[in-house]
């Protein structure tokens, strides 16, 4: 698929919001408080030009940090009350962590939004990276940025379910490895909505 169409494709992806998504979408038996409070967060799904089309920007989140060290993830966190909504907050995040300006970013849209196990109600937000860019990782943060083809994360096959014991239960996830980056979770949920709605 040439650049182009992979642009026309995630623009497509973002025309119907859709049912929202969750870490338990895989746990049926998990009964969730239904006066639970979620926060909002903002996640940046940025696609920017490579020699062989589009690549997704990730992050490897730090080792040092409290909660999910080392993961892999997108640049976002939680909406501040200075931000207009999650998609600011998403733009300012991604500035913050990987030295993305908010004017190289054109924001196409959002998928449905995610629950996570966290407590975190994250819209993800996708965007083009208008030109090419050194990333800045934000040491305390942030351990690497890296890129992921496009090809890769929107193709449902690359995709498989996974599980491990979590607070006495088995979980099962979502895993899209690429590499030796191992992308689970709630990073991998968001990512195969997004291939479902591309390979549609």
């Amino acid at each position: 698929m040439a650049t182009a169409e992979q642009v026309d494709a995630l623009r497509r992806a973002v025309g119907d919001q859709g049912a929202a998504t969750s870490d338990f979408d895989l746990n049926p038996e998990t009964l969730l408080p239904e006066d639970r409070k979620l926060r909002p967060a903002g996640v940046l799904c940025a696609f920017q030009d490579g020699p062989g089309g589009l690549n997704l920007l990730l992050t490897k989140r730090s080792s040092r940090l409290k909660h999910h060290p080392g993961q892999i993830a997108f640049p976002g966190g939680k909406q501040d009350p200075g931000d207009a909504d999650a998609t600011a907050a998403a733009v300012r995040e991604a500035w913050e962590e990987v030295g993305l300006p908010p004017s190289n970013v054109e924001v196409l849209g959002c998928l449905p939004s995610h629950e996570t196990v966290t407590g975190f109600l994250v819209t993800p937000v996708l965007g083009l990276i208008r030109k090419p860019f050194d990333p800045t990782p934000e040491p305390g943060e942030v351990e690497e940025v890296f890129s992921v083809p496009f090809s890769h994360v929107t193709d449902p096959c690359r995709f498989s379910v996974q599980g491990r014991r979590w607070r006495g239960q088995r979980r099962h996830y979502f895993t899209v490895p690429f590499g030796p980056y191992y992308i689970w979770g709630a990073t991998a949920r968001i990512l195969r909505v997004l291939a479902e709605r591309v390979s549609a």
